[in-house]
């Protein structure tokens, strides 16, 4: 049960005053639903209405607070008319304008020969001075409330900055005074206000500089954000590592004979993670292992000799992947290196249906797969396993952890190895991953060659144009891949079919076409064309990035290229550099360049190591968008910037070790309190972790 406390602040946010049936849904969709999410909704700048000069001092082009007479009322003519109000002090006037006017109201707030405080905008109008539609009114016995400095929040369509300031202003005074979690000692160390006092300071700031992120009421609600983070990771951590495993050990033989079959050598980092992974299979506790790897590192090969390492035990193995085309790419990978060892393979997509379905759990359950591929199908209920050891699932960031659980519940004791080809910063690792231990595959394999990088502005597309005749009348093969637009599917298809349509008056049917929108089997049928080299350019959206392997590929376009993150820049180039020939990636950019959009093309041109890039685009961009938009799956976190706190977190992770190391079932009076901060961050699965033993 969440602690009393907290109850006014986990309230729908229709509990606070003046928030209705028409703004909840936009307060909703902006912050959250509870009113703790708007003591999360932090505001990124400020109104500073302390400015109040004679009106004859006041500038135009600034926010000024005035205190005046109302002289007289000059309703426009029409409706689309103006409506004018002049007001005077001892030294000058200023006219206030409204447009769309109600006079009735405007004859009630603003009565003739009465004094009024207004605060607004000034600009200059015809050599005198006006303010449009005043930010507030009021009497002078409401100067000081007016007279202050208003922080801004990130608003949303039909919202308005008075609307939401004043919820927010609500949530806060609902904030309670709650027990302290963070160590004294470190509390004292870092001068941290309590929790409440960073809550009401940051929602008032005093200047610009009180909304920088390392001021001490800023630093504290980011440190609490970390620790409930890393307190629920290591919590969940602590429970799995106490299920039972079971030893799963290899006879060697199977994977002697995949390695000797091989045409090319392990690299060093791909035979120290296989000694890893191979070390927790073989322990009493649940291997809860991540394989990271950059684009080509070799991923697949290591988590396929680990699942041999399964069967070798007499078990089976799966690999999970986040879409059919990843899936069939993992498939067609496995079974070519699984031909020389008789290992039985087989495909399992949503795609699947009917008798061939049926035919196929069948064998699963009798043992007569040794190792299944698939998409989401495998969490369906009717898959069934023999026996299940290790369950592979790539590119994890697509899946929850209920969904990794899923898996691991449909065998004995199953071992899990995550993969993922997105380089993660060390700093994200831990915050996302804190629950997992991990590898890092950081050789390429031997033949790969380096990809040539350069940028041309979108202008001088009648060059590249040229460059892809010459280079395709020498056989090259091309990916095109056009921009990621707002984040929207429908638009990115349009960018994309607008390409293809331009190209294919150029190459005519040496043109295809690949995006989310087609059907599994046309798909199929595109990439299927490009791969046996019918079709020379593939136009594609973002649903190329991961896991498609055309060697003969040698050439990648990417439109727009200012509009994707770094990390989604070195995937997509990961797709070429993949065979005997060398290769190029061309990044068309649209100018003017802004300064980070410069600064990612500047990287890409310099190296091709990922984890490089990571680290770099966390720099640029910080922790909520490292992966690109979409997808990403990771912990955007609302209060902790990664790219500015990444100390905080090295701390909190300390703070957290230690705490559960002291308290382990957090029965004490700092463990209750930890308790607090778990529920008040929404962490409530560590709590019933706890509470589950």
């Amino acid at each position: 049960m969440r602690p009393e406390p907290l109850f006014p602040l986990f309230a729908p946010i229709k509990a606070l005053p003046g928030i209705g049936p028409r703004l909840a849904p936009l307060i909703e969709r902006l912050a959250g639903e509870h009113v703790v999410d708007l003591l999360w909704h932090l505001p990124t700048g400020v109104i500073d209405r302390r400015y109040s000069p004679k009106v004859t001092e006041a500038r135009a082009g600034t926010t000024a607070t005035l205190t005046v007479r109302v002289d007289a009322h000059q309703p426009g003519g029409n409706r689309k008319a103006p409506y004018r109000i002049v007001c005077a002090d001892e030294t000058g006037f200023v006219t206030l304008v409204f447009f769309h006017a109600k006079g009735d109201y405007l004859q009630r707030t603003y009565p003739v020969g009465a004094t009024r405080v207004v605060s607004g905008f000034l600009e200059d109008y015809r050599g005198g001075l006006q303010m449009t539609h005043p930010d507030h009114v009021g009497t002078l016995e409401e100067i000081d409330a007016i007279k202050r400095v208003e922080p801004v929040y990130p608003l949303t369509a039909g919202l308005a900055l008075k609307t939401l300031s004043k919820a927010v202003a609500a949530a806060v005074d609902r904030a309670p005074s709650l027990p302290e979690w963070i160590d004294a000692a470190y509390v004292a160390k870092a001068s941290l206000p309590r929790w409440r006092d960073a809550v009401h300071a940051v929602h008032r700031p005093e200047s610009a500089t009180d909304l920088e992120p390392n001021t001490p009421a800023r630093k504290r609600l980011a440190y609490d954000e970390l620790l409930a983070t890393q307190l629920a990771l290591l919590i969940v951590r602590a429970k799995q590592r106490k299920l039972r495993g079971r030893p799963v050990k290899g006879t060697g033989k199977l994977s002697d004979r995949i390695v000797a079959s091989l045409p090319f050598t392990l690299t060093a980092s791909q035979k120290t993670a296989l000694a890893e992974i191979r070390h927790d299979m073989a322990e009493d506790a649940r291997m809860l292992r991540l394989l990271q790897g950059d684009v080509g590192s070799g991923k697949t090969v290591v988590a396929f000799l680990a699942m041999a390492t399964a069967i070798e035990a007499g078990c089976q193995a799966a690999l999970m992947a986040p879409t059919e085309i990843l899936a069939r790419q993992h498939y067609k990978t496995i079974a070519e290196l699984a031909e020389s060892t008789g290992l039985r393979v087989a495909l399992l997509t949503g795609r699947d249906k009917g008798l061939a379905r049926d035919k196929l759990l069948r064998a699963i359950v009798h043992g007569e797969v040794d190792i299944v591929v698939g998409t989401h199908a495998l969490f369906s209920e009717d898959v069934v396993f023999l026996d299940l050891a290790l369950a592979v699932i790539d590119e994890q960031h697509r899946f929850g952890v209920h969904q990794r659980l899923a898996l691991s519940g449909k065998g004995k004791a199953v071992d899990i190895l995550v993969m993922t080809a997105t380089p993660i910063p060390r700093t994200l690792l831990l915050a996302a991953y804190g629950d997992l231990d991990a590898s890092r595959l950081t050789d390429k394999p031997a033949g790969r060659k380096p990809v040539d990088t350069r940028a041309l502005p979108v202008d001088r597309l009648a060059d590249v144009y040229g460059a892809l005749s010459r280079a395709i009348a020498e056989g090259a093969q091309v990916y095109w891949v056009c921009p990621l637009v707002e984040d929207s599917e429908i638009l990115d298809l349009a960018a994309a079919t607008d390409r293809y349509e331009a190209l294919r008056q150029r190459f005519g049917d040496a043109v295809g076409l690949v995006h989310g929108q087609l059907a599994g089997p046309e798909k199929d049928t595109a990439m299927a064309a490009f791969a046996a080299g019918k079709t020379r350019i593939l136009v594609a959206t973002t649903v190329i990035e991961v896991g498609v392997d055309v060697p003969a590929a040698t050439i990648m376009v990417i439109e727009h290229a200012e509009r994707f993150g770094l990390a989604q820049l070195h995937q997509l180039r990961g797709r070429v550099g993949r065979g005997e020939r060398a290769s190029s990636c061309l990044l068309l950019y649209q100018k003017p360049l802004t300064q980070t959009a410069q600064a990612r093309l500047n990287i890409m041109r310099e190296t091709e190591d990922g984890f490089r890039i990571a680290e770099e685009d966390l720099r640029l961009r910080g922790g909520g968008e490292v992966l690109g938009t979409r997808q990403s799956g990771l912990p955007v976190f609302r209060l902790a910037d990664l790219a500015v706190h990444a100390d905080l977190l090295e701390i909190a992770r300390s703070d957290a070790r230690l705490a559960l190391e002291r308290d382990p079932e957090l029965a004490s009076e700092r463990g209750q309190a930890l308790r607090t901060l778990l529920y008040l961050f929404e962490q409530d699965e560590g709590v019933r972790r706890l509470r589950s033993g």
